[in-house]
């Protein structure tokens, strides 16, 4: 009995590490896809003219990306060493073999949105927004993202 006892309790521990893990990961996808929402899902969409220009949602939308880009170092704390299951993208081991670098790919991002921030209010104005962000989170991306499929 005390044998069916320790291995249920050692298989519980195991499925909540594991668990925990999994839940990290998902954090900090879905604190990309918060971004992606914003870069891709409206800011691309209305400059490909997909989406008709709206003031307040890009203004919103930019808010959004500000508060969410400051976050990534604390979200990025924790190595789930594992990716979320059928993810297209995952995080690199480098991020937490090289931390203070990846750290510091994050200020260029918030300056490059603080400098555009106000700027936009067009469709043309937005792409060189657009542009100017976006070259900063690739450099990250190049670097810190891997592609899982």
């Amino acid at each position: 009995m005390k044998r069916i006892l320790l291995t249920a309790a050692v298989l519980a521990l195991g499925v909540s590490a594991v668990m925990a893990q999994q839940d990290v990961a998902v954090q900090q996808q879905n604190q990309m896809k918060t971004q992606g929402k914003s870069m891709y899902g409206l800011f691309l969409k209305v400059i490909k003219g997909e989406t008709p220009y709206d003031q307040a949602a890009i203004d919103a939308a930019m808010a959004e990306l500000e508060a969410s880009v400051v976050k990534i170092p604390v979200v990025f704390t924790q190595n789930p060493k594992e990716d979320v299951a059928n993810a297209t993208f995952g995080s690199s081991q480098k991020i937490w073999q090289n931390k203070a670098d990846f750290d510091a790919k994050v200020p260029p991002v918030t300056q490059a949105i603080a400098d555009v921030k106000g700027k936009v209010k067009d469709g043309a104005s937005l792409k060189v927004a657009f542009d100017a962000i976006q070259a900063k989170c690739t450099d990250c991306h190049e670097t810190f993202r891997v592609k899982l499929k």
